[in-house]
């Protein structure tokens, strides 16, 4: 495995984190926790020693599922790393209370990586208003937090804004070779690098859209090497940044632990004749793809039952793969209630949305298409 220091901390966590977001679910939804233990069993005895989950995560059973199924690992093994629901806080005191609820959720009395989640514009606000760095330095003196950072979903004046408000220990960005454009992008890791922060990365496969791509993609990366998983590509560009200290994968079943160890194991970063390559299929995919959409479910749920990252999913797939057809039918083999045609514009779901995509209106353009 992989091993990126990060010399101000003194830690050597990783290259390869474990995302605790996308684990395997039965059909109620909660998460199958057989399956889950056995993916996250497989990743730490292959080397991976970095865990990252929220409050959020999977309607706030994540962090539980992951205290237990940590329990049988020494503590000092692994990285820990969660995240305080920013805007559940609206007094000082509730990050000390989060804070402990969070610790029992993860049977631990300490967080290595903690992070202020999904910060935007209005959540950054709040976060000066409420004093919640101040209350999060104080769990830090008291020894029950490591290292301090946050998560990031908004334009790049907003991250330059919080970048440089203090002397951060970590930050953690979504950043892929197709979206490097879009949020704080490539100049966020740029302001990061300068600034000796390190970087941990989500969504570097773009919520899954990147492991599987139409043949004329798949084909420009076979041609320079037919072994390798085309979501290997995606993990090896993000990988390649020097600054990129751990990249996370919310790995889903075996078959993705397997291959992730494999890219991660004995890393290669990306040649010049395979960077080429990287932006021929990014010049492609962007021209096809219709919406940011990368399924991250921070939309859900919604009020009238729209299963909103589906629709999108349905609709991004068949505009990629150049098959509209197929898409009108795997549209209308959602139960009606699910489908774009029953959003009844309540807007609930813009606000929570880490792409800021006009969910409403792409809506339409989704009904549009295929009723």
């Amino acid at each position: 495995m992989e091993y990126r220091e990060m010399e101000k901390l003194g830690i050597k966590p990783s290259l390869l984190g474990f995302g605790c977001m996308r684990f395997p679910t039965r059909e109620d939804k909660s998460i199958d926790e057989e399956k889950s233990q056995a993916l996250l069993d497989k990743a730490i005895d292959s080397g991976v020693t970095y865990i990252d989950t929220a409050y959020p995560y999977h309607e706030k059973t994540s962090e539980k599922f992951v205290g237990s199924a940590l329990s049988k690992y020494n503590r000092t093994t692994y990285f820990l790393a969660t995240k305080l629901p920013v805007w559940l806080v609206e007094e000082p005191s509730d990050v000390r209370k989060y804070f402990e609820e969070q610790c029992e959720n993860l049977n631990t009395d300490y967080i290595d990586f903690y992070l202020l989640h999904a910060l935007n514009k209005e959540r950054w606000n709040a976060v000066k208003k409420h004093k919640m760095i101040e209350e999060v330095e104080k769990l830090r003196d008291e020894g029950r937090i490591r290292f301090i950072g946050f998560s990031f979903h908004d334009e790049y004046p907003v991250f330059e804004e919080i970048l440089n408000f203090r002397k951060w220990d970590f930050c953690q960005i979504q950043l892929n070779y197709v979206d490097t454009k879009i949020q704080q992008g490539m100049k966020g890791y740029e302001l990061a690098n300068k600034l000796g922060i390190p970087i941990v990365i989500m969504e570097p496969v773009k919520g899954g859209a990147l492991a599987k791509l139409p043949e004329q993609m798949e084909n420009i990366f076979h041609a320079l090497d037919k072994e390798r998983s085309v979501a290997s590509w995606a993990f090896r560009y993000i990988a390649s940044l020097p600054n990129v200290k751990v990249v996370l994968s919310g790995m889903s079943d075996m078959d993705q632990v397997e291959d992730n160890v494999k890219t991660f194991n004995d890393f290669v970063p990306l040649s010049h004749s395979e960077i080429e390559a990287v932006e021929k299929v990014t010049q492609i995919y962007r021209n096809r793809q219709m919406n940011d959409c990368t399924g991250c479910n921070y939309c859900m749920p919604c009020p009238y039952g729209v299963n909103i990252p589906g629709n999108f999913g349905i609709w991004n797939q068949g505009s990629i793969y150049e098959d509209p057809e197929s898409a009108k039918g795997k549209y209308h083999r959602l139960e009606e209630s699910k489908r774009a045609i029953a959003c009844q514009e309540c807007g609930a779901c813009e606000s929570q949305c880490p792409q800021y995509i006009p969910i409403i209106n792409d809506l339409k353009r989704v009904v549009a298409q295929f009723e």
